[in-house]
């Protein structure tokens, strides 16, 4: 008698995400330097972000306003009372020593954020994404480590002290993400949301948005969380979602064979696609915490509360769900049209020029996305303005000029502008509708080809397509499609 082979025991993930995102700023969280990217290194500085003895920082009142904001747009509670906190944190490209930050009395906290996935079929799946926190604190400098120096016979590094106060927000999620496509639409999510309000511009190639990643697994019913390892280190959100898959295996992997799982932060390593270790983990006592002394409280006034919160852009999510239940587009064509704030004006203010939503969401996503990969150009940099393309999508919708004409016209309008209205008829491209005009065109038409019309006429039927063609051909596609195929069809038949 055969046993058979136990189960394999299956287990689920346990993910938080970390988000750390630069404030869009001219200035630095407690000083003026400037926070432009590319500077020359170390130009960006002055006495009281590179920690010099007796100075005092000042907070920024508009990194206050944009953490607001971002607390208001995750549907966060925002503290009518909140501190800084010290940080102890040594290392090289932090210059007082210590970070200042917040700890137990956050500017943000218990808020939230949709995440929407698609299914097999193409069908939306919402998730709910719960965030812990979210508080203000200056970013460290930047180590460049060089390598070897042949003349002084030894490894060095670089510091560059120009990032040293930047402002950020850390935003901490739940640990309500369970795969890795999950915490990358989680990012992706918070990204477009930090845009939308222009609190910061999200770039992740210039490190303005950068993600660790808290991840555990355990078997699937158990209620106690596994062992928590962090990996750092992910410059995109595809690296998030690899990172986070390989993460998963690997984990599993150790606890099937009986190992114990390290607390730990890991690294991602793109190009053996693999995390590797990088240090144990720090416990928040290992920070030595304490109040910021040369700050004040900070104290969030109703008035001023709520005076911020009417300067909210309306959010992704909210305008996805609008599209779909006001405009009738699909799940997919809402994804796509709302991923960039100003590609959702654009497309909204066609519409608000009386094109139909689904045209005018074709044309968005079709043919001007494909100009605008293909120049490089961003949607308000292109002459073609919203309401000239809602003239074009109305002049095909009446019958003016064809779709093929509309697409043929299309280059010209991106490139210089102007009516697509003045244009159709200035190249005398309006559609041919008149049944006498279009008879007489098509009369010529098959009196041009006997040998096809006599095939025709002998069973080959499928000959119509090549007539149509022609007559498209010689009206340089201004022949009514449909009325042509009538007045065609009954020729044809010899009616």
């Amino acid at each position: 008698m055969t046993t058979a082979a136990p189960a394999k025991t299956q287990y689920e993930a346990i993910i938080g995400l970390e988000t750390h995102c630069q404030l869009s700023t001219e200035t630095k969280i407690f000083s003026n330097s400037s926070t432009k990217f590319g500077a020359t290194p170390n130009t960006n500085i002055d006495p009281i972000c590179m920690g010099m003895p007796g100075v005092l920082p000042v907070l920024n009142q508009k990194v206050l306003e944009y953490a607001v904001k971002a607390g208001l747009a995750l549907n966060c509670q925002i503290a009518p009372y909140s501190k800084f906190d010290r940080k102890q944190y040594f290392y090289p490209d932090l210059p007082k020593n210590y970070q200042i930050s917040q700890y137990d009395l956050p500017i943000a906290e218990h808020g939230s954020l949709e995440i929407e996935l698609s299914d097999d079929e193409g069908n939306p799946i919402r998730k709910t994404i719960g965030i812990t926190r979210l508080h203000m604190e200056e970013d460290a400098g930047k180590l460049v480590h060089a390598g070897s120096d042949r003349l002084a016979g030894s490894t060095y590094s670089l510091v560059d002290f120009n990032r040293a106060g930047v402002p950020l927000i850390e935003i901490v999620s739940e640990p309500d993400l369970r795969s890795g496509q999950e915490a990358a639409e989680y990012a992706q999510e918070l990204r477009r949301i930090v845009r939308y309000i222009g609190v910061s511009d999200g770039n992740m190639q210039e490190g303005s948005l950068r993600c660790d990643v808290n991840i555990s697994v355990r078997p699937v019913g158990q209620k106690e969380f596994g062992t928590k390892v962090e990996i750092k280190n992910m410059n995109s959100f595809n690296a998030i979602q690899k990172a986070i898959e390989y993460e998963i295996d690997r984990q599993i992997a150790a606890v099937e064979a009986g190992k114990s799982i390290i607390q730990e932060t890991r690294l991602w390593e793109e190009g053996s696609q693999r995390t590797i270790s990088m240090r144990t983990k720090e416990g928040s006592s290992d920070y030595r915490y304490f109040p910021e002394p040369d700050l004040p409280p900070i104290e969030v006034s109703t008035e001023q509360l709520e005076q911020w919160r009417s300067e909210l852009a309306e959010l992704p999510a909210q305008k996805r769900h609008r599209y779909e239940s006001e405009l009738g587009l699909s799940a997919y064509d809402a994804r796509v049209l709302t991923d960039d704030r100003q590609v959702a004006e654009y497309f909204e203010t066609t519409v608000a020029a009386n094109a139909n939503p689904k045209q005018a969401a074709n044309w968005v996503m079709g043919d001007i996305a494909a100009y605008l990969k293909t120049e490089k150009l961003a949607i308000t940099e292109i002459a073609l303005k919203p309401e000239t393309l809602a003239e074009l999508i109305n002049l095909i919708d009446d019958d003016t000029i064809s779709g093929k004409i509309a697409k043929e016209i299309l280059p010209e309008l991106l490139s210089q502008g102007g009516s697509a209205r003045e244009l159709v008829e200035r190249k005398g491209l309006i559609k041919i509708s008149d049944p006498n005009e279009l008879s007489t065109i098509i009369d010529e038409v098959l009196a041009a080809n006997p040998k096809e019309l006599e095939q025709y006429r002998n069973g080959k039927t499928k000959l119509q397509g090549f007539f149509v063609g022609q007559v498209m051909k010689k009206t340089s596609g201004r022949a009514d499609p449909k009325l042509t195929n009538q007045i065609l069809g009954k020729k044809l038949k010899g009616d």
